[in-house]
């Protein structure tokens, strides 16, 4: 038998009663709910793609630039010392924790840049629609790194630390360790403007079409409801 690609792109499922249904045409800024339960289906977002696009130009700006700085530093007895997040990982390898330092090194460093990188290359794809089909391949993957992207974690253990260590050194803090914080917000910023469903309906299927978008005249629902 013959494989078909399956599906009506226009229908969603409810992600709490799992109702099947059709997207209503939404302007920007305004949602639709599921007509059972009330469970927001999705909100069309204004520039659902060029805001997270300079939002992720702006992350991988500051990534490079807090992984070439130092991060911290400690004076004691009038000498001075320095590190960069890639330093620390090293030093743990060094000091014989493996198993840590791969842990940050795929947390704070590899996850973060994949993340930024895969969005990047996903917004760059998009703006020329049909996007290619590996699109999607890295739409999904940034899905997932997504959920490994740690810096707020690793900020948080340098925090405790400095405070552990406060009243053994002068601890100097780097401007990687701000750069760092930045990032944790623009990375918040950035997923939150940006709208996974936009981007799906301007990749190329193996069908060989695009979905439809929420606002053709076969996906209009009258009982999807609006807020």
């Amino acid at each position: 038998m013959a494989e078909r690609p399956a599906g009506e792109a226009a229908l969603v499922a409810c992600p709490d009663c799992d109702l099947l249904q059709r997207l209503p045409l939404l302007a920007p800024g305004d949602a639709a709910r599921c007509p059972r339960c009330g469970a927001k289906l999705w909100r069309c977002r204004a520039d659902a793609l060029d805001r997270p696009l300079a939002l992720a130009i702006a992350v991988a700006l500051l990534l490079l630039t807090a992984n070439t700085v130092p991060m911290l530093g400690l004076s004691v007895a009038g000498r001075e010392t320095s590190t960069t997040v890639l330093g620390g990982v090293l030093a743990m390898w060094a000091d014989g924790r493996p198993d840590v330092a791969l842990l940050v090194l795929f947390s704070a460093l590899l996850a973060p840049a994949l993340e930024v990188g895969c969005l990047l290359a996903v917004l760059l794809a998009v703006r020329w629609p049909p996007a290619p089909h590996w699109a999607g391949t890295l739409l999904r993957a940034y899905e997932s790194l997504r959920e490994w992207s740690m810096i707020e974690i690793m900020l948080l253990g340098v925090l405790v630390a400095l405070i552990k260590i406060a009243e053994l050194a002068t601890v100097l803090p780097g401007a990687a360790l701000f750069l760092l914080g930045a990032i944790v917000y623009l990375r918040a910023a950035m997923a939150s403007a940006f709208d996974p469903r936009a981007a799906w309906q301007r990749i190329a299927w193996r069908a060989g079409r695009s979905p439809r978008e929420p606002g053709d005249a076969a996906a209009l629902d009258p009982k999807a409801a609006r807020r």
